[in-house]
């Protein structure tokens, strides 16, 4: 059941109250019998899923895979060493740059 808000203009008394949709907004103030006044306020909604973003629908937008709702998955990092090769050269496999062996004259 939704909780509404109201306030009364005259007396400024305010409260919270459980309403079924059906039921009739109240009208009398409990505390001086003024006229009630209903109090709207923000609602925080979070819309998942494809077709919110401005993007999705316009051309050169987002990807045709982005609208899972996740983000992309990240690149691999330039810095990430590459797969070594299986062969008998004097190449370095571990992680580390390889040392200079030759001396600048």
């Amino acid at each position: 059941m939704p909780t509404y808000s109201y306030k009364c203009p005259t007396c400024g008394h305010a409260f919270d109250i459980q309403q079924s949709f059906t039921d009739d907004s109240l009208t009398d103030c409990p505390n001086c019998g003024g006229a009630l006044r209903k109090v709207f306020s923000a609602v925080g909604v979070t819309f998942n899923g494809s077709g919110f973003y401005r993007t999705d629908s316009r051309p050169g937008g987002a990807p045709k895979d982005a609208g899972t709702g996740s983000p992309a998955p990240a690149a691999t990092p330039a810095s990430a060493p590459a797969p070594a090769a299986a062969s008998s050269s004097s190449t370095s496999t571990s992680s580390t740059p390889a040392k200079s062996t030759t001396s600048a004259s």
